[in-house]
């Protein structure tokens, strides 16, 4: 019988203290809920609105809710409540913009429920419930402008591809057919010394002509990075850059990843960018001596890092003109993270990481 007591009591006491705990959870729910909360009576007097409802809106209790921006000019039937929620309360929610106090309009979802009605239903008291989009909205604008920044890179690059496979198919072999020409027609003249070197001249300027347009076709989009991959573009890259500016030394490295490794095409192409961009500020800017591309894999990440022992510079000064920022949407455009580190006298580092799975194409 005491043990039966003492249950009785023990269950007794865990209510009470529950029914003690409730209304301060509630409460912290109430202050801390990101939602605005009101309530309001049927002529719109706020009588009660959480923390959040204050911050959000600037009205205080004893004010009148106001009309969202549809409810104001809507066109309502006799006796019609102008609250389109109120009015079609089967409606769980509703968008539209609502007035602060300061008089701009915010866009919100609200929802309303009746929680008291007296017996005539001619007052009633009503749970209004606010949810700024604003953010949302900002996160959908950001995530669309980005899309679109995505496929205008995507039409840029297969632009680039068609303009460098015309160069090399089609005006780097007609100037090597004219090239090829002019070369059997200065083997058969030996007579007229100053037309062999009328002819020379001629094959020495096309010559250079098919250089600049071979240049010109590796710029816009290089033929091996689409048939043989990152690590052989970026190796000709250093090697072509070599041969044009020793006085430079290039090295690159890639952590014992084959030459053979493949990446999906998209981060392919936007990491040779970022390397083909970086490299191009260092030689334009740095009066670098040494500059290293560095290509290293784990499990989870690929890292790429491209650094320099030039005259560096302060981030703060830097224009826009030096394509940082281009670089940066093109690692973010892979969900990868961009860092650049430099100082006056101190050298260039730039280094980017992107989600990775040893064994696996990205």
């Amino acid at each position: 019988m005491n043990k039966r007591k003492c249950r009785f009591r023990t269950k007794l006491l865990r209510k009470r203290e529950q029914r003690q705990t409730e209304p301060k959870y509630l409460k912290q729910i109430f202050d801390y809920i990101q939602d605005g909360i009101i309530i309001m009576n049927h002529e719109r007097e706020i009588l009660v609105m959480n923390p959040s409802a204050e911050r959000m809106t600037g009205w205080r209790v004893g004010g009148h809710v106001p009309y969202c921006s549809y409810c104001q000019t809507r066109e309502i039937m006799p006796g019609e409540d102008r609250c389109y929620l109120m009015a079609k309360r089967e409606v769980p929610y509703f968008l539209s913009a609502m007035p602060t106090y300061e008089g701009q309009y915010i866009d919100m979802e609200m929802s309303t429920a009746v929680i008291y009605e007296n017996e005539e239903g001619s007052q009633h008291e009503v749970l209004l419930v606010l949810k700024d989009l604003t953010v949302k909205k900002k996160e959908e604008e950001a995530r669309i402008s980005k899309l679109v920044l995505q496929k205008t890179l995507e039409c840029q690059e297969n632009e680039h591809k068609r303009l460098a496979q015309e160069l090399h198919d089609g005006v780097g072999q007609s100037l090597y057919s004219i090239s090829v020409g002019l070369q059997a027609i200065q083997a058969q003249i030996q007579q007229d010394e100053r037309f062999k070197e009328y002819v020379r001249e001629i094959v020495d300027e096309l010559d250079k002509v098919i250089q600049d347009v071979k240049l010109y076709s590796l710029q816009l989009r290089p033929h091996s990075l689409d048939r043989l991959g990152l690590i052989p573009t970026v190796n000709h890259l250093v090697g072509t850059l070599a041969k044009t500016h020793r006085d430079i030394h290039f090295s690159f490295s890639r952590d014992e990843l084959p030459d053979t490794t493949r990446l999906s095409p998209v981060i392919e192409i936007n990491l040779y960018r970022v390397i083909q961009e970086a490299l191009h500020n260092a030689l334009k800017y740095s009066h670098a001596s040494h500059i290293s591309i560095k290509l290293a894999a784990t499990e989870d990440v690929l890292t790429l890092t491209i650094e320099d022992d030039g005259l560096g510079f302060a981030k703060d000064d830097v224009e826009e003109g030096l394509g940082l920022k281009h670089m940066e949407e093109r690692v973010h455009q892979i969900n990868g993270q961009f860092q650049l580190e430099s100082k006056p006298g101190r050298g260039t580092r730039i280094q980017t990481v992107i989600p990775y799975k040893e064994g696996e194409a990205l």
